[in-house]
C-alpha cells in the first residue's frame, strides 16, 4: 500500500520581542503569508492530510493551522506532540510508528536542525544543506503498517518551499 510523508517546517518566526522564549515565538508577517500558500501549493498537487501532527511550539501549531485551513482540514484534529520541539531524528520515527494504519498521507509540522537531518535520512538521492522555513518536503513508500516505515524504500518525489518559484 502506498503511504506519503510530509514533513513541513514552521513558517518564519517573530525575533520582535528579545525577551519572548523560543517556544512561544509567534510567525512573523512572512510566516503568515507563506503558511496558506504553502497549503495552496500542497492542494494544488492533490496532497492533502489524512493526518496532521504538529510540535506544541507557537510558531508550529500556527503553521499547521493556516496549511490545514488551506487544505480544507478541520484544525482541531490536529495532534499536538511535545516531543516534536527540536527533536532529533529518531523521534520523528517514533512519531510516525504510533500512527494509525488507516491513516495514508501523514503530515508533520516540526523545527530545525532535526527535521533537515531526517529529511536527509529519508532517501540516498536527497539531500539539502537547510530546510527553509516553511519548507515541504514529501516522500512516498509502499509499507502496509507505518511501523514499517524504517526499512520502507522511500522516494522523495517534492521539495518546495516559499522562495521557491513556480
Amino acid at each position: 500500500m502506498e503511504r506519503t510523508l510530509v514533513m513541513i517546517r514552521h513558517a518564519k518566526s517573530s525575533w520582535a520581542n528579545p525577551l519572548q522564549s523560543d517556544f512561544e515565538r509567534p510567525l512573523n508577517e512572512r510566516g503568515e503569508r507563506d503558511a496558506p500558500m504553502m497549503g495552496a501549493r500542497l492542494k494544488e498537487q492533490g496532497i492533502l492530510p489524512d493526518l496532521i501532527i504538529s510540535s506544541t511550539a507557537k510558531r508550529a501549531k500556527s503553521t499547521a493551522k493556516k496549511i490545514a485551513a488551506a487544505l480544507d482540514y478541520d484544525h482541531s484534529r490536529i495532534q499536538m506532540q511535545d516531543n516534536l520541539y527540536h527533536c532529533i531524528p529518531s523521534v520523528f520515527e517514533e512519531a510516525i510508528y504510533a500512527v494509525d494504519d488507516k491513516i495514508k498521507t501523514l503530515f508533520i509540522v516540526a523545527h530545525n536542525p532535526g527535521i533537515t537531518d531526517f529529511v536527509n535520512q529519508l532517501s540516498g538521492s536527497f539531500k539539502i544543506d537547510n530546510m527553509p522555513t516553511c519548507g515541504v518536503v514529501v516522500a512516498k513508500m509502499n509499507m502496509e503498517e507505518w511501523n514499517q516505515f524504517a526499512n520502507a524504500t522511500k522516494q522523495v518525489f517534492l521539495f518546495d518551499y516559499p522562495k521557491r518559484q513556480i
